[in-house]
């Protein structure tokens, strides 16, 4: 198996657990718009470890969280539908691992290791 450039993992803070099943996809920026590069879905450890290629060009990328979808499985009223981040890649950094905490009405994230 191999592991792409970028990786994501995501804990249900509200729920102490992670979150599985969540439907995470990958955009690269294309000009004033955004192409589809990835997708997964998140595993019983809430992460996605082949979410796209395994290298990346430098540039501007975001990773959208199918939230809404998540916590209406759960049976849990959520104020964010989705959640969508962006961020920038250098082509010579080996991995970007970005994590997400998720309740259901507040998110964190930060650039792991």
């Amino acid at each position: 198996m191999s592991v792409s450039h970028v990786t994501t993992h995501i804990l249900d803070t509200a729920a102490g657990k992670p979150a599985a099943g969540v439907a995470v996809e990958l955009y690269a920026r294309d000009g004033e718009a955004w192409s589809q590069i990835g997708a997964g879905i998140t595993d019983a450890d809430g992460r996605v470890k082949e979410l796209g290629p395994e290298r990346l060009d430098s540039g501007e990328y975001r990773l959208t969280f199918a939230t809404g979808a998540y916590f209406a499985g759960i049976g849990q009223d959520t104020f964010f539908p989705e959640v969508s981040l962006a961020f920038t890649v250098n082509a010579a950094e080996a991995h970007y691992h970005v994590p997400l905490l998720l309740s259901p009405f507040a998110f964190s994230t930060y650039r792991g290791s």
